[in-house]
């Protein structure tokens, strides 16, 4: 319990020396940027850590660590640290002055730390997401933001329920502002819901809860459909497709398999099948799928029975830089603006920011730069399902620079040095390219047996 305290007491410090860190405001979002149209922000997995510090003891810079010394601590984090307020400030403050107009941003959830059990409670979990929510109200009174949870915004983490609870209450108030009434009905009651865009009228937010799908998620073990959201996923989209509107899918957790772990969906299979068919029968209506989750910068592509390629997904690297002690890579943080066609909503464009924390940290200033283009980057189109199938075809081919310049992007730019063997690269192509169980399972055996002989 004494580390409890000290946690709140931090926390509490965090919040009133905060410029702009009271209670909530309502943001009057109806004014749309006169050159708003086609473009939106994406940030993920701000892991706020209240207890940073800089002190002689490395072992005590913060709880995040636990314990372990923090390796080159400075005054926007360390890779062995969650992200100190000032941090997300620099996130923030560079979105806000990037010159970049926004019709909405996207939020994909995660802002406590990630610390032992014991050392958070639900009102502390509620506490960091009303910091977090204000921050961002305060600093874009007038814009538009669709937030997701994630399995770190609830307490004990991973287990969010499957009926209302605390939490999911109070973001349904935290989140008013941006949400009409039958969405702050659906995200109390299961935390998910969907939204039009006030900017554009034919566009609709999903937000859906993917944690109930979580493999730590003891709750929903042997549910067909926990919150029914399956059910009511089918029938948000289905209404979609009736009133011929077009719907980006954000969540938390994503769907697919890990890039660096071998037959590992990010969430249990069972539920990854079920949402993939839901994705593939309704793709025509969905423009674009966006995650958090990983902390790493990824793409895939969802291909239907036949193979054809028929939805765009982006996983978004995190703010947070944090590690854990024994793993050799990590994140900058990092930020994103997608730009689509104000007609259709198709995706034309991602152009991915990042901070260098190890400069920053050196100069005492952040300066947050453009890490990539990805057209230019990769010389494609745009981003829909065929130019990206395309792309990932050219990652797939033997000593690809393509894939070269794609593995140092998935750390946002920390080493360039790292190297991804046969093994590494079968991983990564075929979770790029393979959402479903018996089609990534048989691109691991091609990929060996054509990269092993």
């Amino acid at each position: 319990m004494a580390l409890l305290g000290a946690f709140l007491c931090c926390l509490l410090a965090a919040w009133h020396a905060s410029p702009g860190l009271g209670l909530p405001l309502a943001p009057a979002v109806g004014g749309c940027p006169a050159r708003a149209a086609g473009q939106f922000w994406h940030v993920t997995d701000l892991h706020l850590d209240p207890t940073y510090h800089i002190t002689d003891d490395h072992t005590k810079v913060c709880a995040s660590s636990k314990g372990a010394n923090a390796s080159n601590p400075g005054p926007f984090g360390d890779v062995l640290c969650d992200s100190p307020y000032q941090l997300i400030m620099s996130a923030f403050d560079f979105i806000k002055n990037s010159g970049q107009e926004a019709s909405f941003m996207i939020w994909t959830g995660d802002s406590p730390p990630h610390v032992p059990v014991p050392e958070l409670s639900t009102d502390t979990v509620i506490k960091v997401i009303t910091n977090m929510t204000t921050t961002v109200q305060n600093l874009f009174p007038n814009l538009q933001v669709f937030p997701a949870l994630g399995n770190h915004d609830y307490w004990p983490q991973d287990q969010l329920p499957i009926a209302t609870s605390k939490v999911y209450n109070a973001v349904a108030k935290l989140w008013k502002p941006w949400l009409d009434e039958e969405a702050i009905s659906t995200l109390s009651t299961g935390g998910f819901y969907s939204q039009k865009v006030t900017c554009n009228p034919n566009l609709r937010i999903i937000s859906l809860n993917t944690n109930l799908y979580y493999g730590p998620n003891i709750v929903t073990l042997n549910k067909t459909d926990p919150a029914n959201q399956f059910e009511w996923l089918e029938k948000t989209l289905n209404s979609s497709q009736q009133n011929k509107e077009k719907v980006y899918i954000i969540a938390h957790v994503p769907v697919g398999y890990l890039p660096f772990s071998s037959g590992i969906p990010a969430m249990r299979q069972y539920y990854n099948e079920k949402l993939i068919d839901i994705f593939r029968r309704y793709s025509s209506v969905i423009a674009g799928q966006f995650y958090g989750h990983t902390h790493r910068d990824s793409i895939m592509v969802l291909s239907d029975e036949k193979g054809s390629p028929v939805s765009s997904v982006f996983v978004a690297p995190a703010v947070t830089p944090v590690k854990g002690v024994l793993q050799r890579e990590t994140n900058n943080p990092g930020v994103r603006l997608f730009r689509y066609e104000p007609g259709d909503y198709t995706l034309s464009d991602m152009l991915q920011y990042y901070l260098n924390l190890t400069e920053a940290n050196l100069k005492g200033e952040s300066n947050w730069k453009l890490e990539y283009v990805l057209t230019q980057t990769y010389g494609i189109e745009d981003l829909q399902p065929q130019s990206l199938y395309g792309l990932a075809k050219q990652f797939s081919m033997l000593g690809s620079q393509q894939f070269t310049k794609y593995y140092n992007y998935f750390f946002v730019s920390y080493d360039s040095s790292a190297i991804c063997d046969k093994k590494c690269k079968a991983l990564q192509i075929c979770a790029i390219m393979n959402l479903d169980h018996i089609s990534y399972v048989d691109c691991l055996k091609q990929y060996y047996i054509k990269n092993n002989n």
